[in-house]
């Protein structure tokens, strides 16, 4: 079941790209999603059905879901230059970490760490924040929490197999 309701996300997330972006369609479809992402890791382990497949597949999920948003979002936002090249900056250490985990344990390796799931809650509200918030300054928010989380997830993934955990 929480795999379904992980891939309802995968769905929900491609419907986004035919939506206009902040229309009342694209934000349905957008809260649809969150709430799909909060509950199919409860729904695992109340139905004790949590699994690697699951873990991975809600990772994909959240991949879809994040490059789907900044496919939308980020035309239509009026960000600094500097936020484009933060966000790339991130994007950047979060594909070294794949590389490195991929180097370390020859497999794709996911960290579901505490700041890592902040890192969703905060890039989850950004959105619904537009309307009162200029999109520079919650956009800097995320992107402190995110690079914070993106090397936090760095140190865990080089720390991998060797005890020191």
């Amino acid at each position: 079941m929480a795999n379904i309701i992980t891939g309802i996300r995968i769905l929900l997330s491609v419907l986004l790209l035919f939506c206009p972006a902040l229309s009342p369609a694209f934000y349905a479809l957008y809260l649809a999603a969150g709430f799909s992402d909060m509950i199919d890791g409860v729904v695992a382990r109340k139905t004790n059905s949590v699994s690697e497949l699951g873990s991975k597949l809600d990772t994909l999920a959240d991949i879809v879901f994040v490059a789907v948003c900044l496919i939308k979002l980020l035309p239509v936002l009026n960000i600094p230059i500097w936020l484009y090249l933060w966000i790339a900056g991130i994007a950047i250490i979060k594909i070294i970490n794949i590389a490195l985990g991929w180097f370390k344990q020859r497999k794709f390796t996911a960290v579901h760490s505490v700041m890592n799931k902040v890192t969703g809650g905060v890039l989850f509200l950004f959105p619904l924040t537009l309307t009162f918030i200029d999109p520079k300054y919650s956009a800097a928010v995320v992107c402190v929490v995110a690079t914070a989380a993106a090397l936090h997830e760095g140190y865990r993934v080089s720390l991998a197999n060797t005890g020191l955990r």
